[in-house]
C-alpha cells in the first residue's frame, strides 16, 4: 500500500529542526514497502543493456505508458545555458518512432521567475530555507521534486528525473516495468564500500547494504506514485547525510546520490540497472545504443587526439569554463583522434545553440 503524500508544509518544519535538534529525536512518517523480491544476474554481456533485473519484473515486457521529464535547476546562466540545450534536443527526438516521452518540466527550485519562462514549460517551487543546504545546492533537488509533485498536474504515470547536462541522442522508451523503476549504474556509487556509514540510514533490520542500488536519482524513469513515497525519504536522508560529518566527508559531491539510493532501498524499491541509459564521454568513447549524452566530465586533448584528463588541454569543452554565461555558437570540433562520443557531444552542442533564437544575448 502506498503511503501518504506528505504535506510541504510539514517538511519545511521538518528541515528547520534538523538545526536545532538531534537526528535521533526527530523521524518522519514513512511505511515502508515490502521486498520487491531477489534479483536477477544478467551479467555484462556486451550486447546485452540489463545488468540486473529485479525478480518480479518482466524482462521483455514493454509498457506503452508516456513519462514526464523533469529536470531541477536554478535561475544561475550555467543551469540556464545547460537547460535550453536540453529541450532543444527533447523537442527534437519526443515524437519519433520508439519514444514513451511525455510533457516537460523545468522544475525551478530558486522561487520566482526567471528569462526562460517562456521558452521551456517552468514551474516554480520554493528552495530550502536559508543556510539549510551549507553551500551544497544539490540538497534542493530532493525537495523540489517533493513540492512539484505535491502541486502540479502531471497527467503522466511515470516520470524521468533528468539533469540540464542530458542531451537526448535519440527517443528514449519507457525503460521502467510497473513497480520497478529503471536506473543508471554509476562506477562510483558503492554502497557496500561504505556499510559502516550506510548503516547510519540504513538499519541491519532493512536488510543488507546489497539492497541498495548502485544509482542516483537520474536518469531514472519511476511511476509517479511510487516517486511521491520516496520523495520526503529522500529529503530526510540527505539532510541527514549532509549533518553527519564523516558522511558529508566520504560522499561528498554525490551525497545526494546515496541518499537517494538509500531512500529507495528503505522503501524495498529495486531498479531495473541500464548501462544503454546513458553514455559519459570522454570516458565512454562512442555513443553506439545509448539514449542520453551526460557532460559532467571536462574533456581535454593535445592537438593529437591524445587525452589529458586533469590537466587543461589544447583543445577542450568542459560545461565548467562557462559558469558565467553560455558557450559561444559553432565551437570549434575536436582534433582526429579524439573519440566519437566527444564529436557527437560537441556537434550537438553546435546544433542546438545554432538553432536556439537569442543564443549568447544578455
Amino acid at each position: 500500500m502506498m503511503g501518504r503524500k506528505t504535506s510541504p508544509g510539514f517538511l519545511v518544519l521538518l528541515a528547520l529542526g534538523f538545526l536545532f535538534a538531534s537526528y535521533n529525536l526527530i523521524t518522519m512518517s514513512v511505511h515502508y514497502k515490502a521486498s520487491k523480491g531477489s534479483w536477477l544476474a544478467d551479467g555484462f554481456d556486451l550486447f546485452d543493456p540489463v545488468i540486473r533485473v529485479p525478480g518480479r519484473a518482466e524482462r521483455a515486457g514493454k509498457t506503452n505508458s508516456k513519462y514526464h521529464v523533469a529536470v531541477t535547476a536554478t535561475d544561475a546562466p550555467y543551469s540556464q545555458w545547460q537547460c535550453r540545450i536540453m529541450y532543444y534536443w527533447y523537442k527534437k527526438v519526443k515524437d519519433l518512432p520508439g519514444s514513451d516521452m511525455g510533457s516537460f518540466t523545468r522544475v525551478l527550485h530558486s522561487g520566482t521567475p526567471d528569462n526562460l519562462m517562456k521558452e521551456i514549460p517552468t514551474f516554480i517551487v520554493d528552495p530550502l530555507p536559508e543556510g539549510l543546504d551549507r553551500g551544497y545546492i544539490v540538497l534542493n533537488r530532493p525537495w523540489a521534486f517533493v513540492q512539484w509533485l505535491e502541486k502540479a498536474n502531471i497527467e503522466e504515470e511515470y516520470i524521468l528525473m533528468a539533469e540540464p547536462d542530458h542531451i537526448f541522442v535519440k527517443p528514449l522508451p519507457n525503460l521502467a516495468h510497473g513497480k520497478n523503476p529503471a536506473g543508471f549504474p554509476f562506477f562510483y556509487i558503492k554502497p557496500a564500500e561504505h556499510e559502516k556509514i550506510i548503516r547510519k540510514f540504513y538499519p541491519e533490520e532493512k536488510g543488507p547494504v546489497t539492497n541498495i542500488d548502485p544509482i542516483g536519482n537520474s536518469p531514472v524513469i519511476i511511476e509517479k506514485t511510487l516517486l511521491e513515497e520516496i520523495a520526503p525519504t529522500w529529503v530526510n536522508i540527505s539532510l541527514r547525510m549532509k549533518d553527519d560529518p564523516t558522511t558529508d566527508k566520504t560522499f561528498g559531491w554525490v551525497l545526494e546520490m546515496y541518499a537517494y539510493a538509500v531512500a529507495s532501498a528503505l522503501h524495498g524499491v529495486r531498479h531495473t540497472l541500464r548501462k544503454d541509459f546513458m553514455l559519459q564521454p570522454p570516458w565512454d568513447l562512442e555513443v553506439g545504443r545509448n539514449f542520453i549524452i551526460h557532460y559532467t566530465y571536462g574533456c581535454d586533448y593535445t592537438m593529437k587526439g591524445e587525452l589529458t584528463y586533469g590537466k587543461i588541454g589544447e583543445w577542450r569543452f568542459d560545461k565548467r569554463s562557462y559558469l558565467n554565461g553560455p558557450p559561444p555558437r559553432n565551437l570549434s570540433l575536436p582534433p582526429p583522434g579524439v573519440p566519437e562520443s566527444v564529436v557527437r557531444l560537441v556537434k550537438m552542442v553546435n546544433e542546438a545553440t545554432a538553432n536556439i533564437p537569442g543564443w549568447g544575448e544578455s
